[in-house]
């Protein structure tokens, strides 16, 4: 028996692949030698993941291999930088480089888990972020969560029939997950958080150097010692009690130690605070570069408008939902005045006390913008306050734009009495009124619109049917002009 060289048993045997007929000899020898040539991916891999290979890969092979390998951090970063917001989330889940480089760019981050601080994955994950809102992971959720949603103007979180007070973490656990956000985010601007203690505190404000913006809640006096150690901190928001949440107690003792350890406040805005005058007076007095204030739900005690005029620099004066502005406020002349205001905000405050709303518009006799919003017991009487407060002076001579909303009790007639007295108004909103009638425009008031720059008169907007309803009745009693 002859040996064949083409057989089997011979161990130098390579099968060939069968050529098609339908190709023609040349094409046919190099899919034959493409066949031939071995093609490791993972060797080539290895190639293209060593910075120190100099090893060139060929172009025909490239292709079955991801070619961003090829290109450095920086610039896949500066290309990530250049996508809109949503094909960024997208872009994360590709691989674990891109989730990684996708990280860096993240600035702001809300935390729901308060176990993604502690374990230091946070940091590790978005390295270079200057916003981070804790708020909602401060709370000890349940694990069963249920459909029920408790909601707040400053907290909303889901919770289960079982969900009390209690279920706030303890500061022990807040203040290890501020330690370790410090230690990865020294570059942080602006934090939010709850329950913290001062040593928590303390530790955020020695290693973020950079922080400006800072939110407490549940917040009390002893806190506020180390939120003196934030020297740069310029925006300060103090949540003391919150009901249905939790009651802690700021006080004049606290306003002292934040005064003389903040020195460059610019905004300062305190929800649910207790205080004085004192303590309104040191902030005043300390806190040279506040502009603006903010109180919200205040717990006061008689006689804290006083304190306001020691603001000096103060310029916008905010007061949102409080029950009373103050019920002793002392006398007139005792009062001051806030010389730099230039803007008073009221929204959803109980103006029933005439003692009161006469004071605070004696303190904010220079404001230029008045706002009053959703203002219960304003009516004819009361904003006549705004007029004469006393024989000594007029206040509000140099208002320049005055906005009232939702204010039922207000009529037309007493809303001339006052602005007629305005010589310097040039804008002029009325929103939501139901008791100003088109009807009762005196021909004096018609005058002054005439001379306004910008008039926006719809006082019965919350009674009008929307627009895109198809019934004609959409712009109804809305009247807008503005001059240029």
């Amino acid at each position: 028996m002859s040996f064949d060289s083409n057989s089997k048993t011979n161990p130098s045997f390579s099968p060939q692949p069968p050529l098609n007929p339908w190709l023609n000899s040349s094409a046919a020898a190099a899919a034959a030698a493409a066949a031939a040539e071995p093609l490791n991916p993972m060797v080539l891999a290895m190639h293209l993941s060593d910075p120190k290979s100099k090893t060139l890969i060929p172009n025909s092979t490239l292709i079955l291999m991801d070619r961003t390998l090829l290109l450095s951090d920086e610039i896949l970063i500066r290309i990530f930088q250049k996508l809109p917001d949503l094909q960024r989330n997208s872009n994360s889940l590709v691989c674990k480089r891109w989730m990684n480089l996708q990280g860096r760019l993240v600035r702001t981050l809300r935390v729901l888990d308060w176990n993604f601080v502690l374990s230091g994955r946070l940091t590790h994950r978005f390295p270079n972020l200057n916003h981070v809102d804790l708020v909602p992971g401060s709370f000890a959720s349940p694990q069963d969560l249920a459909n029920i949603v408790v909601s707040h103007k400053l907290v909303s979180l889901r919770v289960d029939s079982t969900w009390k007070v209690e279920n706030l973490l303890p500061s022990e656990a807040v203040d290890a997950g501020l330690r370790s956000l410090s230690g990865g985010c020294p570059n942080l601007r602006k934090l939010e958080v709850a329950g913290a203690s001062e040593a928590g505190i303390s530790t955020v404000g020695s290693e973020c150097t950079t922080l400006q913006e800072l939110e407490l809640q549940r917040c009390d006096d002893a806190v506020l010692r180390g939120v003196a150690a934030c020297r740069n901190l310029q925006i300060l928001k103090l949540v003391g009690s919150l009901k249905g949440f939790y009651d802690s107690v700021v006080s004049d003792i606290g306003f002292t130690i934040l005064a003389q350890g903040c020195r460059r406040l610019v905004k300062l805005e305190l929800v649910g605070c207790e205080g004085s005058f004192d303590g309104v007076k040191a902030i005043g007095q300390c806190c040279m570069m506040l502009e603006e204030l903010v109180i919200v739900d205040h717990r006061m005690d008689d006689g804290w408008l006083a304190g306001l005029s020691f603001c000096e620099n103060l310029k916008t004066l905010r007061i949102q939902s409080c029950k009373v502005i103050d019920r002793s406020p002392g006398l007139e002349e005792h009062l001051g005045c806030c010389e730099a205001l230039e803007r008073l905000h009221l929204q959803q405050c109980q103006l029933r006390d005439r003692n009161g709303v006469g004071a605070l518009f004696s303190v904010c006799r220079n404001a230029r913008d008045i706002v009053l919003q959703d203002c219960w017991g304003l009516d004819n009487s009361t904003l006549s306050l705004a007029i004469v407060c006393s024989c000594y002076w007029s206040i509000f001579r140099r208002v320049k734009l005055f906005y009232v909303e939702g204010c039922s009790l207000l009529t037309t007639e007493g809303l001339e009495s006052v602005i007629e007295h305005w010589k310097e108004l040039e804008c002029l909103r009325v929103e939501s009124c139901k008791n100003i009638k088109d009807s009762d425009i005196s021909p004096e008031l018609a005058t002054l619109f005439s001379t306004l720059k910008e008039l926006k008169w719809r006082p019965d907007t919350k009674y009008l049917f929307p627009s895109d309803m198809g019934i004609g009745m959409g712009k109804k009693g809305g009247k807008f002009f503005k001059r240029t």
